[in-house]
């Protein structure tokens, strides 16, 4: 054998190495595709529905907020039924409830002075006093409150 020979052999050996190699990758490697492909598939099998479903959700959910509209628009109208309500209640009897309570006010403190002897001043100075004095209780009774179920009511509606 010459070394032509042996160089010829030794390049044999090596390329039957190298292409059994290549056929073992290559085999591994078709091993990989088929598990790949069964893999998608079965992937692709269960996103479908996984999909309808997610738009069946969306759908249910958009009429969902549909109707939270409705009600919401129907909410406001009624807020805003009840803010007309109060005012007219407030304007119907607010004027003659205060003015009845100022003259109960005024009942009350004129029985009190004439159970306890008091007698109505007769000098002009003194009842232009007492007219002012019974003046600024009016005023007071009839001043808004900030704190009343109408200031409340409003403050709600106007959020």
């Amino acid at each position: 054998m010459s070394v032509g020979e042996l160089a010829g052999l030794l390049v044999a050996v090596f390329w039957a190495v190298l292409v059994t190699l290549l056929a073992v990758v290559l085999v591994r490697l078709s091993k990989v595709l088929r598990e790949a492909t069964v893999l998608v598939a079965a992937v692709t099998e269960q996103a479908v529905p996984l999909l309808t479903d997610a738009g069946t959700a969306v759908r249910s959910a958009n009429e969902q907020l549909e109707r939270v509209d409705e009600i919401t628009a129907n909410v406001q109208d009624a807020a805003a039924n009840a803010n007309a309500l109060s005012s007219t209640v407030a304007a119907t009897l607010g004027g003659p409830l205060v003015k009845l309570a100022a003259f109960s006010y005024g009942v009350r403190k004129a029985v009190a002075r004439q159970q306890s002897g008091l007698t109505l001043p007769q000098q002009a100075g003194e009842r232009e006093e007492l007219a002012r004095l019974i003046r600024a209780e009016v005023r007071a009774a009839t001043a808004p409150r900030r704190g009343g179920l109408v200031g409340r009511l409003r403050r709600a509606v106007k959020g």
